[in-house]
């Protein structure tokens, strides 16, 4: 989990990464719309207290009314202007607006860092925020229908657990979790981000799917191919907040996304990150180039786990290689059984009772008791220099 959130009200990709890039060891960089309203919201939601404005020549106004608006309404915030250092003009009226500094665009992040760190460091501290619950994604960079039904037999054991569980299956392909459940479609993640600002416990338990049996709450993405980069993250930051107010546990399958400013806003603000995967050279390349541009663009994936599917201990690469490749610690390998899988599927029952003392049930009950071990050195040996033939 990040430490800080930043709000940032920028339009452009390239000012997001930089900003994100320069403060990757505090924190979070949340892009907002330059909507007063949008911002309080997101404010309420995260705890930020220190909020990025882009201004210029062409909306000068509405942008120093924004900052203003901003101020007035939440007084223990920080503005920090983004925009044209050499503009005097720019920088007095950002001043006047109330806005505690001012940075230049691709300013040195090692500037950028030390300004926002002297800034925080001497603001108030705010009223801690309403306990939310824990939120957990499956991540992968290649569509896989088993994603999703680890994914829902994960959320049922962690219902079974006595906790109140969400599943958001927002995997590729679309509505595996309903068919592993035996459930029928009805209100969609779609119906949610439609009605983002009614969310609340009322909506969820009359309109939500539910598993009657066990009382998991299911809530799959709806549209056919739907893609995540279809989403404001402002949006969805605020809908996950939401859920996690209602629920003691969010798990949301994320396999098969396509990469995007949704998909990473998701990823940084959960508190368990598990990157799934086969031992095939193909996916696994896939997911290793994913991982490499995250952590190059900042992303902190330090506490990300490894969950290897469809196992075959007698089939090269280990987990054990497979676990320094990735550079992160395995929380558990899954067999994979398919005869299993496909009577889970088609009868729409889970695993655990069909079948609880199979191995495949035991493997997916120990991967909710396996702690975080020791950080993995960088990807040595066999399996490594397979992967580079392939390229």
């Amino acid at each position: 989990m990040m430490e800080q959130t930043f709000l940032a009200c920028v339009a452009d990709d390239e000012d997001i990464n930089w900003l994100q890039s320069s403060l990757s060891t505090m924190g979070q960089v949340l892009r907002t719309p330059q909507n007063l309203d949008s911002l309080i919201g997101l404010i309420e939601a995260t705890g930020a207290t220190l909020i990025f404005v882009n201004i210029d020549r062409t909306n000068l106004m509405s942008q120093c009314a924004l900052i203003e608006s901003l101020l007035e309404a939440r007084p223990l915030t920080a503005v920090v202007v983004v925009g044209d250092g050499f503009d005097n003009e720019l920088v007095i009226s950002a001043m006047r607006a109330g806005a505690r500094d001012f940075i230049t665009y691709g300013q040195r992040s090692s500037e950028v860092l030390g300004l926002v760190r002297r800034i925080t460091d001497r603001l108030p501290q705010l009223p801690s925020r309403r306990e939310r619950g824990e939120l957990s994604v499956i991540v992968g960079n290649q569509p896989d229908a088993d994603a999703a039904f680890v994914a829902v037999h994960l959320a049922l054991l962690m219902q079974k657990q006595g906790d109140r569980v969400l599943l958001v299956d927002l995997g590729i392909p679309n509505g595996e979790s309903l068919d592993i459940l035996g459930l029928e479609p009805g209100f969609t993640f779609d119906d949610a981000m439609r009605n983002l600002r009614r969310i609340d416990r009322s909506l969820i338990d009359n309109a939500f799917i539910k598993h009657e049996e066990t009382g998991l709450t299911v809530l799959p993405i709806g549209n056919i191919g739907a893609s995540l980069d279809h989403y404001n993250s402002s949006e969805l930051f605020l809908l996950m907040s939401a859920l996690r107010q209602n629920f003691e546990k969010v798990i949301v399958n994320i396999c098969g996304q396509t990469d995007c400013e949704a998909l990473r806003t998701l990823v940084g603000y959960a508190d368990d990150i598990n990157w799934y995967s086969n031992t095939s050279i193909s996916t696994c390349r896939r997911n290793l180039d994913l991982l490499a541009h995250w952590r190059d663009s900042g992303m902190k994936l330090d506490q990300a786990r490894l969950i290897v599917d469809r196992y075959v201990a007698q089939v090269a690469p280990d987990a054990r290689t497979l676990s320094k490749t990735f550079g992160m610690s395995l929380r558990g390998t899954l067999s994979h059984n398919p005869e299993l899988r496909l009577k889970s599927i088609n009868q729409g029952k889970s695993i655990f009772v069909l079948a609880p003392r199979d191995s495949l049930s035991k493997e997916l009950m120990s991967l909710l008791e396996v702690g975080v071990s020791h950080k993995t050195s960088s990807p040595t040996g066999l399996f490594s220099r397979l992967l580079e033939l392939t390229k």
